[in-house]
């Protein structure tokens, strides 16, 4: 092992990491020490690293107000570390004030140093429930996360889960209606049967049970979801399928040898596509809003995960006191499925025959 080697060292206590760098006695690497181990040691651990020889790498995160920080970063630069890698919280007065207590009283500073801005799911305690400003366009919630910061990622997870859903319902329920229509007999008879008892229950009622004996969880209620819309699907491609199954077209086709699976992808398929992709559009911000029922009610995405309707259900209790926190993902939601909507409409008249000359 070279001395070019960082070793990172997440031990809970300075007696096992003092253990483990027992084993070098030649070489001396780098030695990295983490946020838990530091601030659980104090300096002592650096000394004693230090004095054996290994130069320091620090990595660590800063929450706390501007002037604690500088005091606290004053004395870091004293037990002379190597490198400090530092997570400042999201604004310039914390980063300026990392960099003004590193600097020695010679004018100097560790070797390297590395001050990164924290994420949406990082913490500024002093900036907690600021609200909408310059700073913070659409405020900060109860934990200092710019609101703004955290709707932008939100949207991630909440417009491409609802996609992903849309899409697996589509593709599972044509796919269980083209097949009972084109089939008929006892197949049709079975799947309509099974898609009839998923119909019996009232869609997110049942969507709520489902998750909850899922666990919980944003992948088991997208599971939820998927599992009480597919039949709508299923009933729509049967309907389209049993309409064109004895058409001239299909007759043709099968008297010019085409088999099963060509009749149903390269014949039927594209010609009962229309009125479902309109209907998976239009369904688009209703299963937003549903994904969002599920999130705001705990049986969907969980913190620090941001996603719309859990970042609601965490400030609903502070509505009347910070109502931006609660506002801003509702805002979000609320444009969203009015977009969404629209395009739908603008599909549905598109796919219209009767539209597309107006």
């Amino acid at each position: 092992m070279g001395k070019d080697v960082i070793v990172a060292l997440d031990f809970d206590s300075k007696e096992k990491t003092l253990a483990f760098l027992d084993r070098f006695t030649e070489e001396k690497p780098f030695v990295k020490i983490g946020m838990e181990l530091f601030y659980a040691e104090g300096p002592s651990i650096v000394r004693e690293i230090r004095g054996r020889g290994h130069k320091i790498f620090l990595d660590l995160k800063l929450h706390d107000i501007p002037n604690t920080v500088k005091k606290a970063m004053a004395a870091l630069s004293a037990l002379d570390v190597d490198i400090v890698n530092l997570h400042a919280a999201g604004t310039a007065a914390m980063m300026t004030a990392a960099l003004e207590g590193l600097t020695r009283p010679d004018g100097t500073r560790p070797l390297l140093i590395a001050v990164t801005q924290l994420t949406s799911t990082d913490q500024d305690l002093s900036q907690a429930k600021a609200p909408p400003s310059a700073e913070h366009l659409l405020g900060t919630d109860r934990y200092g996360r710019d609101m703004l910061s955290r709707v932008i990622v939100g949207s991630r997870t909440s417009i491409f889960s609802t996609l992903l859903l849309v899409a697996a319902v589509t593709v599972l329920g044509t796919a269980v209606g083209l097949c009972g229509g084109f089939f008929g007999g006892w197949a049709d008879t079975v799947l309509m049967r099974v898609s009839d008892i998923f119909l019996a229950f009232p869609g997110l009622v049942f969507a709520l049970a489902v998750a909850g004996a899922l666990g919980g969880g944003l992948h088991n209620a997208i599971l939820a979801l998927a599992a009480v819309s597919w039949p709508k699907y299923a009933r729509l491609a049967r309907s389209q399928t049993l309409a064109r199954r004895e058409a001239p077209w299909m007759q043709a086709a099968r008297l010019s040898g085409s088999g099963t699976a060509g009749l149903l992808l390269r014949h039927m398929l594209p010609n009962i596509l229309g009125p479902i992709l309109v209907t998976a559009v239009l369904d688009i911000g209703t299963m937003m809003m549903e994904l969002a029922a599920l999130s705001f009610l705990g049986l969907g995405a969980r913190p620090p995960i941001a996603e719309w309707g859990s970042m609601m259900s965490d400030a609903r209790s502070l509505m009347t006191t910070s109502p931006w926190i609660t506002f801003s993902p509702g805002i979000a939601i609320f444009v969203s499925v009015m977009i969404f909507n629209l395009l739908g409409d603008a599909v549905r008249d598109y796919a219209d025959p009767k539209n597309r000359g107006r």
